[in-house]
């Protein structure tokens, strides 16, 4: 793939602003959902807050090497609902959550340890191109669901259902879907370099004169935009409030819950919290792998897998610190580096810079959470089709005429796009942790077997 813009480049300011607001738009979305299912009251302003300082230690931890942003982790949200369990005091469970995340990044340090020291050879040997190739393919695939469940749905909720028609929100998530692809393939300097924002506005305009109409009309299926972001804003009058607003940061209210914490309930949220670090682990690295083909540099060699988890465990602690979420690798910023071919790392740092800022901002905040769940639904087909279309490209290079390598692929898709999953009381290994496990040990059985 030929970058338009490689990992040390550094775009004028004003391209870089727009650029970093792109990255902002794709990983925003999930970052600000994770708080809202866990619930507590946690704030997604300052998990968005937390999610642009675990990605500036990030990229400190990588030399400014690996382009991605970190982002709320979903595969800790069974952890982070543990917390809470039981009863206890919002003031303890946020204090669970800080403590949860400095016990998973404790995890990943130990682990950048041993790789400083051991070296990665181990990883190449463990999980070739025919383990790695379909398990990042997985990662893409296994969200299809996840995208089109958001295309068939408006904001606007009765009973927390949406009311608007499928037929409506599809139209809009497909106009989304249609403008990114026309401006990706079409378009020339801005539209190629930014065609999400282009996509998101397309399509947040045609779902806004639906709502419009249905508003005028009172018909209900044409009501896609929940403006109700807005309205908050001015609530109680317009005042300072309405235009900026203190993230209500994790640590403000953790720090009344040491009079409560107990050895026990530190044993509880060790128990939650440790396991999920491990399986994570391997989405980590597949992850890397992705990146790593994309900008064609091997970042587990250079700048080195013991210094992106160290990024990824230390932001993540961090992270936790103000906005309660154990931050991971996101798959959308992946995903946007692959399609717009813009792997400058300085684009992530302004997007981290940015998130940090517009976390304050009140009507920023409101715009994204008003968004149609429809119009972000398209922008994902995009996303996660090329996450998977990255996998497939690994492979290309392995002979899936010998049964040995056969094997190990069918094993992995299918497991994975089956959503294969193991549950040990609070411990979840995901279908992409289940499919990469199965996938090594299938390889491992067949990798010395000798066919003509």
């Amino acid at each position: 793939m030929k970058l338009i813009y490689e990992v040390n480049d550094k775009p004028k300011f004003g391209k870089l602003l727009v650029f970093a607001i792109q990255q902002l738009l794709a990983i925003m979305t999930a970052t600000l959902v994770v708080p809202v299912i866990v619930g507590n009251n946690m704030s997604p302003a300052a998990a968005l807050f937390g999610a642009g300082v675990g990605t500036l230690i990030y990229v400190a931890f990588t030399k400014k090497k690996s382009p991605v942003f970190l982002g709320s982790s979903f595969a800790f949200i069974g952890s982070m609902v543990a917390a809470f369990a039981g009863g206890v005091s919002m003031a303890l469970g946020y204090l669970g959550l800080i403590i949860g995340a400095v016990f998973a990044g404790l995890v990943y340090v130990l682990i950048a340890i041993i790789v400083k020291f051991v070296g990665v050879g181990w990883i190449n040997k463990l999980m070739p191109a025919v383990v790695i190739g379909p398990t990042v393919a997985i990662i893409g695939l296994s969200l299809a669901g996840n995208a089109i469940g958001d295309l068939t749905t408006g904001s606007v909720k009765v009973d927390g259902e949406g009311i608007a028609s499928p037929l409506i929100t599809v139209l809009c998530g497909l106009v989304t879907l249609i403008v990114t692809i026309i401006c990706s393939t079409y378009g020339k300097k801005s539209g190629k370099l930014i065609p999400f924002i282009y996509g998101i506005l397309a399509g947040y305009a045609v779902a806004s004169i639906f709502t419009i109409i249905g508003n005028s009309c009172d018909i209900n299926t044409l009501k896609v935009v929940d403006y109700s972001a807005f309205s908050n804003l001015v609530k109680d009058g317009v005042n300072l409030k309405t235009f900026l607003q203190l993230p209500d940061f994790t640590f403000l209210t953790a720090k009344d819950g040491f009079s409560n914490l107990s050895v026990s309930y530190i044993g509880t949220i060790a128990v939650a919290y440790i396991p999920v670090a491990f399986v994570v682990f391997a989405e980590h690295i597949a992850d890397h792998k992705n990146i790593s083909s994309i900008i064609e540099k091997d970042l587990l060699e250079d700048p080195g897998l013991h210094r992106t988890l160290l990024g990824d465990g230390v932001g993540s602690m961090f992270g936790a610190v103000f906005g309660g979420c154990p931050n991971t690798t996101y798959g959308e910023s992946i995903g946007c580096v692959a399609i717009t071919k813009n792997a400058s790392v300085y684009t992530i740092i302004t997007a981290a810079v940015s998130a940090i800022v517009v976390s304050f901002i009140a009507p920023f905040i409101a715009f994204v959470n008003s968004i149609p769940s429809c119009v972000m639904g398209g922008v994902c087909m995009a996303l996660y089709g090329f996450i998977a279309v990255s996998g497939l490209k690994m492979v290309q290079g392995v002979d899936l005429n010998q049964n040995k390598n056969l094997f190990v692929v069918s094993t992995i898709l299918i497991s994975g796009i089956g959503g294969l999953t193991l549950s040990f009381g609070k411990v979840t290994i995901t279908e992409v942790a289940c499919a990469l496990i199965l996938g090594i040990i299938v390889n491992l059985i067949c990798k010395n077997a000798k066919e003509d």
